[in-house]
């Protein structure tokens, strides 16, 4: 969609201390922006929130492994109802209680070594004002009407449901009846009050246009065919204001401070703030990233961030995202983690035991996007006991082996010429644009699951080709014991080519397991001598580095010379 320049309101003042920085610079290329939703602050971080930030951190990883500036933006959804109960439940002052609260948010994207740009408070003044002038554009275009409105509505969904998406629930554990949503099992209460609306019916027949034109919107297609049927069986208006009576934690309608701003219309607007919404510099409206080119989300937000948030942009003429990647959930032994059944993973626990390395290749490689994934401290273990067997054992054998020298057969950058040599020469010439395809798919695990495969190739060409044979010492005649009597200059050379195809492998798939493994890969590199300019995707390539072989840390018997140390336990 081409950008339209946003309708300036003429109810805003902007004033000066509320600008962002700009660079002067001629932006030649938008940079990559990727977010993930701001999370609730009204309780805990639990795994489903990392694995949602470290999907968003190996797609952002993976575009600065290309070359591109990328942006992540995080943070935390502070506002609502649930939060303002929340925090009278734990008896605090709200505003305090978000502070302590999303820290714990920030604290793990830390702890899971995500390289965050930005990390959004919607309780910042910065985004009181994005939400505020975004709220008068839409006012001003006719969107916003104030209205009588009834419904069921969920606190914990911060939504109302209509009549036909609510029934009645029996809690077993205390026999109490209650209306809940159909959808997600919350409970829902009656509301009757006066309060805004957006005009969403008005935004139908758009909708359908753009998710026609853009059938890659949504990642899988299955939720987005979902989307598009809810949309075409029609669209009801959206109450967005609470009155302050009932809800005071919140952005306050700018014109009307009887009236709290929706937490989603608020909430949404935060992938704008950072992206310097309203403030762009003419001529360089995307300097900062928008429209975003990933929203990751779970998939039991999809309506809020595939028709809402499409139907806000559209009303506006700003450009919309450019893909969603709506990812599946963890369950705990194949039930559904939830607080009140006391199974909800810790992820600081499993961060501290296991490492941030092996938990975010654990969950890229298991987690679902399509179908849930089972949560399982024996899966974490054995994953990595096949990240041992594999890419581990593979580089022990290479770097440590004492028939050969890498250094030497890196210099001589001959392959092996037998036909596993040039198959498995085509293996290495195929992998980067298969890691590239799905990742361009937003399957971060399909594209690792490329990489693990060809070091199992290498492993098995390893194994099958017999470096350590031909390497045999000689006798003191110079004639070589190995099985295959060749000259000594041939075998050296036979040698060589094996070790070199070995060295690629290691070389290629250590470049390219950073966005998910970045700390590891950093050592897995270092044991093989490639310098830090040489680590990114272009030179990913069979023959692109002739320089490495030389390890740039000692590769003795202990730790420092293994990628995979064994674990504090293996239950």
């Amino acid at each position: 969609m081409a950008y339209v320049r946003p309708w300036q309101c003429r109810n805003v003042q902007i004033v000066a201390k509320q600008y962002q920085n700009y660079s002067n610079a001629t932006l030649t290329e938008k940079p990559y922006y990727v977010t993930t939703p701001i999370f609730y602050v009204n309780a805990e971080p639990h795994v489903g929130h990392l694995y949602t930030i470290v999907l968003t951190d190996v797609l952002k990883r993976f575009q600065a492994l290309k070359g591109r500036k990328a942006i992540l933006c995080t943070g935390t959804d502070e506002h609502g109802m649930k939060i303002q109960r929340a925090a009278a439940k734990a008896k605090q002052d709200v505003r305090a209680f978000c502070n302590t609260n999303s820290q714990s948010f920030d604290k793990l994207a830390k702890e899971a070594n995500v390289q965050y740009d930005h990390f959004v408070r919607t309780s910042e003044p910065d985004h009181r004002f994005a939400v505020q002038h975004f709220w008068l554009m839409l006012k001003e275009r006719g969107y916003i009407y104030e209205s009588k409105h009834e419904g069921w509505y969920s606190v914990s969904d911060e939504t109302f449901y209509p009549s036909s998406s609510v029934h009645l629930r029996l809690d077993p554990a205390t026999g109490r009846k209650f209306m809940a949503s159909q959808e997600t099992g919350k409970e829902v209460e009656w509301v009757s009050e006066t309060n805004y609306h957006f005009r969403l019916s008005a935004l139908r027949d758009r909708l359908l246009e753009f998710y026609a034109s853009n059938p890659r919107f949504m990642e899988p297609a299955s939720r987005m065919q979902d989307v598009v049927q809810q949309v075409t069986d029609g669209l009801t208006d959206l109450s967005v204001s609470r009155p302050v009576a009932r809800l005071s934690w919140g952005i306050p309608v700018p014109d009307d401070t009887s009236q709290t701003i929706y937490v989603w219309l608020d909430a949404l607007v935060n992938y704008l703030t950072k992206a310097n919404y309203p403030f762009q510099v003419p001529g360089q409206e995307h300097a900062a990233g928008w429209p975003a080119d990933v929203h990751v989300i779970g998939k039991d937000i999809v309506r809020f961030h595939c028709i809402y948030w499409p139907a806000f942009l559209l009303a506006l003429d700003l450009p919309l995202p450019k893909q969603i990647l709506t990812h599946a959930h963890w369950t705990l032994a194949h039930e559904k983690m939830s607080k009140s059944k006391g199974n909800v993973v810790n992820p600081f626990y499993a961060l501290e035991r296991f490492g941030s390395d092996t938990m975010r290749y654990y969950l890229v490689h298991s987690g679902g996007i399509q179908d849930d994934s089972d949560y399982d401290n024996q899966y974490i273990i054995d994953r990595y006991k096949q990240l041992q067997g594999n890419l581990g054992n593979l580089v022990t054998r290479v770097v440590r082996g004492k028939g050969w020298s890498v250094r030497r057969a890196v210099t001589s950058g001959r392959t092996d010429d037998s036909p596993e040599g040039k198959a498995h020469v085509e293996t290495l010439e195929r992998l980067p644009s298969a890691v590239e395809h799905w990742l361009a798919k937003l399957h971060p695990g399909a594209a690792i699951k490329q990489v693990l495969a060809v070091v199992q190739q290498t492993n098995q060409y390893m194994q099958k080709s017999s470096p350590w044979d031909l390497s045999a010492r000689t006798d003191e005649h110079g004639v070589p014991r190995g099985i295959i009597h060749l000259p000594t200059d041939q075998h050296i050379r036979k040698v060589d080519s094996i070790i070199y195809l070995c060295a690629e492998s290691i070389r290629i798939c250590g470049i390219l397991l950073q966005p998910v493994m970045p700390q590891r890969m950093r050592h897995l590199l270092d044991l093989m001598g490639v310098d830090e300019g040489r680590r990114m995707f272009q030179d990913a390539v069979l023959g692109a580095d002739r320089e490495y072989g030389t390890p740039l840390v000692d590769v003795g018997k202990g730790r420092e010379g293994v990628v995979f140390p064994p674990l504090a336990s293996d239950y």
